[in-house]
């Protein structure tokens, strides 16, 4: 019988612990630079995804900082997005800001009982939809949130927000990303913003 494991997914379309590689080999299939791992025992792999990724493997670049020669810089000429949100959940807005001229594209909200990881999800769809209608399929975008980008791959917000009432226009934009998603093939670069690098995203609300 063969030995039974335990597979850490740090990165990939939901980060956790799985006890099969299929279930494991669903979250990192397809995603760029997934992150995992397998272990011999549960414990082990409980303080694995305690920990992080790099310390698990034994790799220097844990202690690494980014630098600009690491990293490069980045696109002028491409859209950044960011969301804020007044409490988990609360008022939610978002917008998109052209990085090379600093001009407002579009922006939404706030909108009541919603959160951050939602504001940043839609904000990457709705940069998506206008690049599209601009005919500019290959302008990058920056999202400075990792659980938006993989929510973006996945073509699936996941959250775990709750109707209240209140928020139903939020769920309602949810799904019209969700459809988006699933009815057009996605050619924009995402790019994470590298924030410790580049400092704040141009399209930071400024509230911090």
């Amino acid at each position: 019988m063969a030995k039974r494991k335990w597979y850490v997914v740090w990165e990939g379309v939901k980060p956790g612990i799985y006890d099969s590689w299929d279930d494991c080999k669903a979250q990192v299939q397809g995603v760029a630079q997934a992150k995992y791992k397998s272990f011999d025992s549960l414990k082990e792999a409980e303080a694995a995804f305690k920990s992080n990724y790099w310390a698990a493997i034994g790799s220097p670049k844990a202690a690494a900082p980014k630098t600009k020669a690491s990293v490069g810089t980045y696109q002028r000429d491409s859209v950044a997005v960011d969301a804020a949100c007044s409490g988990n959940p609360g008022p939610m807005e978002y917008q998109g800001v052209h990085i090379g001229t600093g001009k407002q594209l579009f922006h939404i909200g706030p909108l009541p009982d919603g959160t951050n990881n939602i504001g940043e999800f839609l904000a990457i769809v709705h940069a998506l939809a206008w690049l599209k209608n601009q005919g500019r399929p290959d302008m990058p975008i920056y999202s400075d949130s990792r659980n938006a980008q993989l929510w973006i791959k996945a073509k699936k917000c996941r959250t775990k927000l709750e109707p209240t009432g209140r928020n139903e226009k939020i769920f309602e934009m949810i799904e019209r990303a969700e459809f988006w998603l699933q009815q057009n093939k996605v050619t924009n670069p995402i790019i994470k913003w590298e924030t410790d690098v580049w400092g704040e995203i141009p399209a930071d609300f400024g509230r911090k």
